[in-house]
């Protein structure tokens, strides 16, 4: 094979490609063997630089890919895969994806798959539990920054000893205070100790990055300094990033709501019909509505019961069982070749400890029983729309409980009063890369791997809990935020919303087009 050709296709894709992983497609001699895993792993795993630890540590995305190719060229892989140390492991789970596949088919799910699911664990919490939640999100956030070709130099805390120039570090931000001089210090710590960071006032992009740090928030330093201090030149953020944006083979519609508040007395029951009137293709001149196949629901489906003092006066259904059974009332109205996805939120009968599981089946067992409603737990990624050789787009769905802390504590938000601009709170959290960067701006269960990390970049990221509406993309990554199907109510205002109503995003895969559909 001419090492050359594949070199001057990885540069067309923006991708670099380990020298092992080289040497092992010469061996191979199939160029494009070569080139179809090359961008096919770059797509799956939205990395630029492609090694032998990444393949390790991606088995399944390396599944997908190989279960992927084209007929022709599953006999010619074989060989590839007992390069890369995969064969036996690789054909296992190929059998196990068929499987699976063949039982999403019998439900008609096989367009979507549910991509994150962590175990609910119900024992009591300790405090290992957090020291281990916490050291396994500082590593593998720190395996993110690595990627990072601005950290040079790295080192770790307890390896700055003399002044030294032109290192870089990586820490959890422990404490972030302002000195009467007005610079702002930082405390931050890794696995190997604690050092002391200091921004000076008169590097005014660098100290308008530094007022935007966030407790508990993971971030690299370009510094200069020794073990007693340092000072910082450049502030690195995780970030989440997208090369380019997906588009589908296939023309077919993807729909975005929720708040739905079903039960309440603020509930826009006539509102909503008129929308699953619209899905049924009985308005007039809407024949696009045929190709509508994927509806999102991010969270409080219904009113729920006791969720804020006073409540009991804003229902008008006052057991959630039977909340539940009006929502699978109005649910199941819906052609059934619509696949409905529903998170849970705050409303909806559940811990508000997050990952929330899915909706409990003891109250909410109606909507078990809808053959097209496809449960999830908040938050949760789901692909929509794979076929063929296309990989479909990763949807991170999240209901948004940790939006108001950061509206109300980071200086930048609260300037724009961004409780009512959640495409601002999406953009600063993807930028952090987590979901609820500091310990208290949501109520979490320390698992062992942290299910609000986003580990991997999401094409989408939708989202409520605001009830307002906002689309906008933020590096490559289309946002959504979600308005309400309840009008207002005293609590809401008692936080400063100003919600929007009815409002329906609709993305069409195949073009990237955005309409919003307005049922107010």
């Amino acid at each position: 094979m001419n090492s050359q050709e594949i070199l001057t296709f990885c540069l067309e894709k923006g991708l670099l490609l380990d020298k092992s992983i080289l040497n092992i497609f010469n061996e191979i001699g199939d160029v494009e063997t070569a080139k179809l895993f090359i961008e096919k792993m770059g797509a799956y795993t939205h990395k630029r630089v492609i090694t032998r630890n990444l393949i390790d540590e991606n088995k399944e995305e390396v599944t997908k890919i190989f279960s992927t190719f084209p007929l022709e060229r599953q006999k010619k892989i074989e060989n590839l895969k007992i390069k890369l140390g995969l064969s036996i492991e690789i054909s296992k789970e190929i059998e196990i994806q068929k499987q699976e596949d063949v039982i999403l088919k019998l439900t008609d799910f096989q367009n979507v798959k549910i991509l994150s699911s962590t175990p609910i664990v119900n024992k009591k919490i300790g405090v290992s539990d957090f020291v281990r939640y916490f050291k396994n999100r500082f590593l593998s956030m720190r395996n993110i920054l690595q990627e990072h070709g601005e950290l040079t130099n790295l080192v770790s805390i307890n390896k700055i000893s003399e002044n030294r120039q032109g290192i870089s570090i990586i820490g959890m931000v422990s404490d972030k205070r302002t000195t009467k001089n007005n610079n702002i210090i930082l405390e931050l710590e890794d696995l190997t100790g604690k050092i002391t960071a200091l921004v000076n006032q008169n590097k005014p992009k660098l100290y308008e990055q530094a007022r935007e740090i966030s407790l508990d928030s993971i971030i690299g330093l370009k510094c200069s300094g020794n073990r007693e201090i340092v000072f910082i030149n450049d502030i690195i953020f995780p970030d989440s990033v997208l090369f380019e944006r997906k588009r589908s083979p296939i023309e077919e519609y993807v729909l975005f709501t929720g708040d739905l508040h079903i039960g309440g007395n603020n509930f826009m029951e006539e509102n909503f019909m008129k929308f699953v009137d619209y899905l049924n293709g009985k308005v007039p001149n809407t024949s696009e509505v045929e190709k509508i196949k994927y509806l999102f629901l991010v969270g409080d489906l219904i009113a729920g019961v006791g969720v804020y003092p006073g409540q009991e006066k804003d229902l008008e259904i006052l057991d959630i069982e039977k909340q539940f059974e009006k929502a699978a009332e109005l649910l199941g109205k819906i052609r059934k070749d619509i696949k409905i996805i529903i998170c849970p939120g705050n409303h909806d009968g559940l811990r508000i400890m997050e990952p929330q599981p899915i909706l409990d089946e003891k109250y909410s067992w109606p909507l078990h029983e809808l053959k097209n409603v496809i449960l999830t737990q908040n938050p949760s990624m789901i692909n929509v729309g794979a076929r063929g050789t296309f990989s479909g787009f990763n949807v991170l769905a999240y209901h948004g409980y940790s939006f108001p802390f950061y509206a109300n504590n980071i200086e930048s938000l609260m300037k724009e009063k961004a409780i009512n601009k959640p495409e601002m709170i999406i953009a600063y959290l993807l930028k952090n890369r987590h979901l609820a960067p500091t310990h208290t701006s949501t109520l979490y269960y320390p698992h062992e791997e942290d299910p609000l990390l986003i580990k991997k970049v999401p094409d989408i990221f939708v989202s409520g809990h605001l009830h307002k509406s906002a689309v906008t993309y933020y590096n490559n990554i289309l946002t959504i935020s979600i308005s309400s199907w309840e009008t207002m109510t005293s609590n809401q205002e008692k936080l400063g919303n100003q919600p929007d109503f009815c409002k329906v995003p609709m993305f069409n895969l195949k073009t990237g087009a955005i309409k919003i559909l307005d049922f107010e």
